[in-house]
């Protein structure tokens, strides 16, 4: 039934699909209540106070939910409406015969942006089952695609990302989700600590390979999508740590391109029972 209902949203327009999304985001937002602080308070710790940001910010959240069907089930007539001004950063680092890390935050339609990065290659990209069982068989089957793989966040999908590298190939993750199992340190984003992960990190020291990141920014009603890229400096510094620490510097730049669009909601800042603890003096 849910995949029924799913499939029928991917066939309405995307202008149609995002316009009913921002009337149902401001319609979660106006009421009070965790997810409506978390939004502000997020947005406020990088700068943006104004509640008509604040409102924005909670109708693109809107968009962004509906417009995955048409992303998932209507692929190919989403790719022929995605562009991007800034492909040359991806073909140079092709060039260089090494595998790429794409890091992709929760800003603008990400799974838009995996789908158009398969035109230079198989990606193999990390997710985490979904808290309902229910939704697994959908977006398992919506994720299958040519050229496109997804692994589990597990040991066993750290290893098919090892193996992907090694082949020259590319891998995705998103550099802004929350580690788990005690795997991450704590480093500022946008001024205040956030448990950031090192997977990304490690993974470009052993292997040697370009790390860029990306996010498809969502262009006025139904045009489409404009992919964004910003490659980490090179040569990236020595520890894993330096390393994330660049990294959520680079996310924090590409975020500020179009600042409305980002999750602002996501719970980024928690503490989980098992995280390190926060740094002295640390917020």
């Amino acid at each position: 039934m849910l995949s029924f209902f799913a499939r029928l949203l991917a066939a309405l327009p995307l202008g149609l699909l995002r316009l009913v999304g921002r009337a149902l985001g401001l319609l979660v937002y106006a009421f009070p209540g965790r997810y409506r602080r978390r939004l502000q308070s997020n947005a406020r710790q990088a700068g943006y106070d104004d509640p008509a940001f604040m409102r924005r910010a909670a109708a693109e959240s809107g968009a962004m939910i509906l417009e995955i069907p048409k992303v998932w089930w209507r692929t190919r007539e989403c790719l022929a409406i995605t562009r991007s001004d800034e492909e040359g950063i991806v073909r140079a680092a092709l060039a260089e015969g090494r595998g790429i890390i794409y890091l992709t935050p929760h800003l603008g339609c990400f799974e838009i942006t995996a789908r158009h990065l398969t035109q230079y290659g198989p990606l193999t990209v990390m997710y985490r089952p979904s808290r309902s069982p229910l939704l697994d068989p959908i977006v398992e089957s919506a994720r299958d695609m040519p050229k496109l793989r997804a692994v589990p966040a597990n040991r066993h999908g750290v290893r098919e990302f090892v193996r992907a590298l090694k082949r020259g190939e590319a891998i995705g993750m998103l550099p802004d989700q929350v580690p788990r199992e005690g795997d991450g340190v704590w480093l500022p984003v946008f001024g205040r600590h956030a448990l950031t992960m090192t997977l990304a990190a490690r993974l470009a020291l052993q292997a040697g390979v370009a790390v860029i990141l990306t996010a498809g920014e969502r262009l006025p009603g139904g045009r489409g999508w404009n992919i964004h890229y910003l490659r980490l400096p090179e040569p990236l510094a020595d520890t894993p740590e330096a390393v994330a620490a660049s990294i959520n510097h680079a996310m924090e730049t590409l975020i500020r391109r179009f600042p409305e669009q980002y999750l602002w909601s996501y719970n980024r800042y928690k503490q989980p029972e098992d995280a390190p603890p926060l740094p002295e003096g640390a917020a």
